[in-house]
């Protein structure tokens, strides 16, 4: 064994883990190929706050490349992470957008909620959170962000344009955009159902493939040197997140962070083999550190809250069962900063299919839903159709928790309620009342 290989195994406990570093190199390959797709879906979601494309795209590989990295060699996780699909929806079109915050404040509340993320994972206060959050409000806020994806995406591909009258209503079905986007995310479903690996990512390029064809993209470049980090560089407003009215939305980021990342843990572990004979994680609090230090290092360079991938599974299937498999998706995302100009090409109706691709995934959800019983039910569906039809994940979660209340306490089942959630139930009503 070289010295190098020396080092590894002390680093990793490769062969501990029945794996080999060949293996470990082949699922990182495979989780990087499967979640490519958000180094050009973040910045094209997050340059409609008015932030700078090139250095978004910059921000999102550097913040994924540290992520992994810390990840994979202080945890000891094959479980990648990038700035979170939903999440950045949020930081956009809810936090910017709707709620009529500079992209500078909406960094801030990112930082926030990764400090605070860090301290609860140091303190080891995240059991009690999320035992004490029901499972129906998890499952609800997971279904609620992949509706109000779908919503965006939807948007993006043109299919779903303005209406004075309704609202919302059918584009024009026969507009290039459209066609493309609908054979974008068709080409995905068809790719995954015979299970070939990148297949979001393989789309993406594909449809831009047939853009550039049509004479609709023009053809800047595949690599060049990155695009400057300076526009949103440490540009993070955090006195203007230090505010009351900024108190959901910090908690929105932390708790849909918080269930996302635990989740995710937990199933990747469980598929690697690295839960013990409990079924517990061994080393989670550095695992969720690691997460919280990624949201907070992004929020300094300039991009949404950094969360772990589910994506990460199709590594583990590929081999990958330590921290190596997530250093090198790490690598990966910091070379992918020299493919710029290709980024850059890729229009929004080609990461439409992706993004609705993503809504269907988390919408998965829904099927541990015990439809059955009403009081379950019921605020399931609040939290997914206020979601989209707010336009806001953090007034979906909202109502969620409010109606929860309701309908368990004037159903006789306040047995089933808890303080945690009656006072954050409270707290939303107050911010309702009192903030708007």
């Amino acid at each position: 064994m070289s010295g190098f290989d020396t080092f590894l195994e002390k680093l990793f406990k490769i062969k501990a883990q029945g794996s080999s570093v060949k293996a470990e190199v082949i699922g990182g390959a495979t989780t990087f190929l499967t979640m490519a797709y958000i180094i050009f879906i973040n910045p094209s979601i997050l340059a409609l706050t008015g932030m700078d494309y090139g250095a978004v795209f910059v921000a999102t590989c550097l913040a994924a490349g540290i992520g992994c990295l810390i990840m994979g060699v202080w945890a000891n996780y094959p479980v990648a992470l990038a700035p979170g699909m939903g999440l950045n929806a949020m930081f956009t079109h809810s936090v910017v957008i709707g709620m009529g915050y500079t992209w500078q404040v909406a960094l801030g509340a990112v930082f926030f909620s990764g400090i605070i993320f860090f301290v609860l994972s140091a303190f080891k206060v995240r059991a009690w959170i999320i035992n004490s959050i029901p499972p129906t409000l998890r499952l609800a806020i997971a279904a609620g962000i992949g509706a109000f994806l779908a919503l965006i995406g939807l948007q993006n591909a043109g299919i779903i344009v303005g209406h004075d009258q309704t609202l919302v209503t059918l584009g024009d079905m026969t507009s290039l955009s459209v066609v493309l986007a609908s054979l974008g995310f068709f080409l995905i479903i068809g790719l995954v159902a015979r299970q070939i690996q990148g297949a979001a990512l393989l789309s993406i390029l594909f449809i831009t493939f047939l853009g550039w064809l049509f004479g609709d993209v023009a053809y800047t470049g595949i690599v060049s040197a990155p695009p400057s980090l300076a526009p949103t560089f440490m540009q993070l407003d955090i006195a203007g997140a230090f505010n009351v009215a900024m108190l959901s939305v910090i908690f929105a980021f932390l708790f849909v962070d918080l269930f996302d990342t635990s989740g995710t843990l937990m199933a990747v572990a469980q598929r690697a083999g690295i839960t013990d004979k409990n079924g517990k994680l061994p080393r989670l609090e550095r695992a969720l550190m690691a997460d919280s230090t990624a949201s907070v290092a992004g929020s300094m360079l300039g991009t949404s809250t950094t969360t772990s991938y589910i994506e990460s599974a199709s590594g583990v299937a590929s081999g990958g069962k330590t921290g190596l498999t997530a250093v090198v998706v790490g690598l990966l995302f910091v070379l992918a900063i020299f493919f710029a100009p290709l980024a850059k090409m890729v229009p929004n109706y080609a990461t439409a299919g992706a993004i609705i691709y993503v809504s269907v995934l988390m919408l998965f959800t829904l099927k541990s839903v015990n439809w059955d019983d009403i009081t379950e039910a019921a605020p399931v569906a609040v939290v997914l159709l206020m979601t989209p039809l707010t336009y806001s994940i953090a007034d979906g979660i909202a109502l969620g928790f409010i109606s929860f209340v309701m309908i368990k306490a004037l159903g006789g089942r306040y047995h089933e309620l808890n303080w945690s959630v009656v006072i954050l139930a409270a707290l939303f009503v107050a911010k309702f009342i009192w903030l708007g």
